[in-house]
């Protein structure tokens, strides 16, 4: 499941929670979820049909039963990794309660552990922040996209004092994360949503391809003048391939794909057969190196890296870790596929698994599994040439005898 996040007028914690209790998230199962966390008699959770300028949402309020409640960030870990919650949802708690505390810690000079401030400290804003990771993890989301964030203009008030829009926290904490401004007096996005966001999503930008199975909005306090105060959130699932191909091409594949590249010239050559093997695991679907001279006629090699949107991420944080590269670029790229399948044939070498690849004029190809071959070759002690053109020649009279 995938799920695209649509922040057209910013997002906060309980705009968060309030378009996924839209999606479907049971209040009273959320609230049950919650208490692993903390205690039922810390808070209460509610919610309220309210409609923005026309448009039904959901608004999620949290009744804080003992305000003088306040904590450290490393309270907040202890409790979040000591709870019930299941992996998933207790590992995107720490990663959003951690670049909220990393952000204030760099604004206020102080140890990240040590920071202590009502903004994490608050029921309010553990409740927002794990509920929207056992939100996630209810609703099965593998993956999440966001659109670019919007920032307000003008001054908030808090407990530091009058600030300017974006508060220093959420202006830290969205470095690196596509913003734009607009006219609008208020502040759109919270410290908690921009950690929420940037935490979850893979990548900023327009709507992906995607069937849209169900949406969600979730509402703000505040009503704006120019829009609807509202987050919306889309869940279904991402269209890589369009099955429309050209005439003469029967059930071709245009599939969406991403190209990931880089240039390298600092790195022991050693390095890159593991950064192949880990970036097929990462999801992969091609990768190779070309030979390039670089400045000062430097030799290098530039990586490409073909993969699914949904894997980008991944594939560009595993280059970044595992290379000397300090950046990469990638771009969408449209790639046609023919039609393939995996089917048995009898050999002398036993039953083994071919791909068929079916022709733009409706010929088949059989082509032998590699690693297959190499297998037999080395526990014969043949040449795996003779091997690959055995199961060739063997599955190609199969065919033709059926």
């Amino acid at each position: 499941m995938h799920a695209y996040f649509d922040c057209f007028s910013g997002i906060s914690g309980d705009m968060t929670l309030g378009a996924f209790v839209d999606l479907g998230v049971p209040l009273e199962w959320l609230q049950d979820a919650i208490s692993g966390v903390l205690p039922q008699n810390n808070f209460e959770l509610s919610v309220s049909s309210v409609s923005k300028m026309g448009i039904g949402a959901k608004k999620v309020d949290v009744r804080i039963k003992d305000k003088n409640t306040s904590r450290d960030y490393a309270a907040i870990k202890s409790l979040i990794t000591n709870s019930n919650m299941p992996d998933n949802a207790r590992k995107t708690s720490l990663e959003i309660f951690e670049k909220i505390a990393l952000a204030e810690s760099k604004i206020h000079g102080c140890e990240t552990d040590a920071v202590h401030f009502h903004e994490v400290g608050a029921v309010d804003s553990i409740v927002d922040i794990t509920g929207t990771a056992l939100c996630v993890d209810y609703l099965g989301i593998d993956t999440v996209f966001s659109s670019k964030i919007p920032s307000g203009k003008g001054f908030v008030d808090c407990r530091h004092g009058r600030l300017p829009v974006p508060a220093p926290a959420t202006i830290e904490i969205l470095k690196d994360v596509p913003v734009y401004g607009t006219d609008i007096p208020h502040e759109l996005v919270t410290p908690t949503g921009a950690a929420i966001i940037k935490t979850l999503s893979s990548g900023f930008g327009l709507m992906p391809d995607m069937v849209i199975q169900k949406t969600g909005y979730g509402a703000g306090s505040r009503d704006l003048d120019v829009m609807p105060n509202l987050l919306r959130i889309s869940i279904g699932t991402i269209q890589d391939k369009i099955k429309d191909g050209p005439e003469g091409t029967p059930d071709s594949l245009d599939e969406k794909l991403v190209l990931v590249e880089t240039c390298i010239d600092d790195m022991n050559p050693e390095f890159f057969g593991f950064l192949m093997d880990r970036l097929f695991e990462d999801n992969a679907l091609d990768v190779y190196w070309i030979p390039v001279y670089m400045k000062k006629n430097r030799p290098g090699t530039m990586v490409h890296v073909l993969c699914p949107l949904s894997s980008k991420e991944n594939i560009m944080t595993r280059i970044l870790t595992e290379t000397t590269s300090s950046g990469v670029r990638c771009y969408d790229v449209t790639r046609r596929a023919l039609p393939r399948k995996q089917r048995n044939v009898e050999t002398s070498y036993g039953n083994l698994q071919v791909k068929e690849i079916t022709r733009p004029d409706g010929s088949i190809s059989i082509v032998p599994e590699f690693d297959i071959c190499k297998a037999i070759a080395i526990e014969k002690n043949i040449p795996v040439k003779i091997v690959y053109d055995t199961i060739l020649k063997e599955a190609g009279d199969a065919k033709n005898k059926q």
